[in-house]
């Protein structure tokens, strides 16, 4: 898999300094020893942290610890005072509060996420943003056979949507020069920065943000920049924003992280490395082409997207094991009794590690490392429902993301443009590690080369029924079938946009 599992042991709780060796040992794979150590203790485990540091953790990964604390105990485990502490950037933003504030912001929210108008803004926004940036990029890359990383165009492409959605503006950092964009790499930056909070001790981190040195001197810098971006943004539209202006700035951080989390990088990674899900998921774009559009077979917007199953299964997939948020901070306001069996009280730091999840045999099965689009294809058609509690990437209980349709409509925009357009070569040798981050990132990017697709054989064997359906009774038509037939294969040999290119010669010749 992405990052190589390690014979690992459970880590010993020393006396006075408890678990801290086993994790600065292993700090540069922290998911993947989380991931051990819970599979060697049936899913949950406390983590001493050293004497008077206030570090005790409990780690679960228990489906039903996690229903516990985010459904049906969800009023003892709010954000709380340390959360906020953690995550102060995200200022009374609706990810760090509580109680009615938190209902208010979030019914706010839900008002303007599921409006038709907005609904239908964001998707318009997202395909004149990949017609106009992401495919002249992706192309220019592909031209050139030049290595591109997909974490950066992502990152690019979603700031891009989101400053277009919620501010009216195109920062164009998704332009052929790939300009640099201080705010797009002060989140990167800032994630990084409250991630370093988790694993130090909180007297040492406040001791780094004092002196402004560290990972604190980082997200410090990155704040600014991310502030001067918003406020200037929000001081141009002023008059339409006026009754906005508190609930803008507080939401700032959580506006600019949501969307760039949705884009599940790593289906390509996956994708990629399996093949075969790759020519399933570009024959059923094709076919969806083909039943929409005929001849005029190279518009994607056609597309009805609930259509695309296994597209949708592959994203699902790449969720399931690469969840955009990894884990997540709780503590209880009551003492309590865990499903698992484990005493918690208002000093326990709950980590409820997601990224976890998605690996346990007990949950998902012998194959849970493997990619299996076809895990989420339902009985009767479809896509099979899997609870919040167990398929964690969009949350879980009253704090369930609202913007979960939305999310999938965007992520399906984005992979079905490039798996059609491109297959994804990864570059040999280029190392995939995770980044330490609050947000899953790959440490040194997804470098990959683009190169045209083999075109499907359904696609070829439609072009010929085409030709005969629309009159290949004479030998001049026969002959045109044939014609086809051999340049769509020479054309895919070749690298040509084998889709676009039979159309202008069909339709030229045919007169459709």
């Amino acid at each position: 898999m992405l990052w190589q599992r390690h014979n690992s042991s459970i880590p010993t709780n020393w006396p006075v300094i408890g678990a801290i060796a086993a994790v600065v040992f292993n700090v540069h794979r922290l998911l993947e020893y989380a991931t051990d150590v819970l599979a060697l203790t049936g899913g949950t485990f406390m983590l001493k942290g050293p004497w008077l540091a206030k570090m005790d953790m409990l780690l679960t990964s228990s489906p039903a610890d996690i229903h516990y604390i985010l459904s049906k105990n969800f009023r003892n485990y709010p954000k709380g005072d340390k959360f906020r502490e953690i995550f102060d950037i995200l200022g009374e933003g609706v990810s760090n509060i509580d109680g009615s504030i938190w209902k208010f912001h979030r019914r706010t929210l839900m008002h303007l996420l599921n409006h038709p108008s907005f609904l239908s803004l964001v998707k318009m926004i997202v395909w004149n943003k990949v017609e106009k940036g992401l495919l002249p990029v992706l192309d220019k890359f592909s031209t050139q056979g030049a290595e591109v990383d997909l974490q950066d165009i992502f990152q690019r492409f979603a700031f891009d949507i989101i400053c277009e959605s919620v501010f009216d503006y195109d920062a164009q950092s998704m332009s052929l020069d790939l300009p640099y964009i201080p705010c797009d790499k002060a989140l990167s930056h800032a994630e990084e920065a409250i991630f370093c909070r988790h694993i130090m001790p909180e007297i040492l981190w406040k001791l780094l943000r004092v002196l402004r040195i560290g990972s604190e001197k980082k997200l410090r810098d990155a704040r600014k920049d991310i502030d001067q971006f918003v406020y200037k943004r929000i001081a141009e539209k002023e008059k339409d924003l006026c009754n906005m202006n508190y609930e803008l700035k507080d939401e700032k951080f959580n506006f600019l992280t949501s969307l760039m989390r949705e884009y599940s990088l790593l289906v390509y990674y996956l994708v990629a490395k399996n093949p075969i899900a790759e020519e399933k998921i570009r024959e059923e774009l094709v076919t969806q082409l083909n039943k929409e559009m005929g001849w005029k077979c190279n518009d994607l917007r056609a597309i009805e997207l609930s259509n695309l199953v296994y597209l949708h299964g592959g994203l699902c997939e790449a969720l399931r094991l690469y969840p955009a948020v990894p884990f997540q901070h709780n503590a209880p306001v009551q003492p309590d009794m865990l499903p698992s069996g484990y005493q918690v009280d208002r000093n326990t730091s709950l980590i409820l590690c997601f990224y976890v999840m998605g690996r346990m045999e007990s949950v998902w099965g012998k194959d849970c490392l493997k990619f299996k689009p076809e895990r989420w294809f339902a009985t009767g058609g479809g896509i099979e429902h899997q609870p919040s509690y167990k398929f964690h990437a969009f949350n879980a209980g009253p704090r369930t993301c609202l913007g979960k349709q939305m999310s999938f409509t965007q992520m399906k925009i984005v992979a079905a443009t490039i798996i059609y357009h491109y297959h994804v070569e990864l570059v040999k040798g280029h190392p995939i590690l995770p980044s330490n981050s609050v947000i899953l990132e790959i440490k040194n990017g997804l470098k990959v080369r683009l190169v045209p697709p083999n075109i499907p054989s359904s696609h070829v064997a439609f072009v010929i029924l085409s030709v005969f359906t629309l009159g290949a009774t004479d030998q001049t038509n026969i002959s045109l079938a044939l014609l086809v037939l051999l340049l769509s294969l020479q054309l895919s040999d070749s690298g040509v946009n084998s889709s676009t290119s039979l159309t202008s010669i069909t339709s030229a010749d045919t007169g459709v």
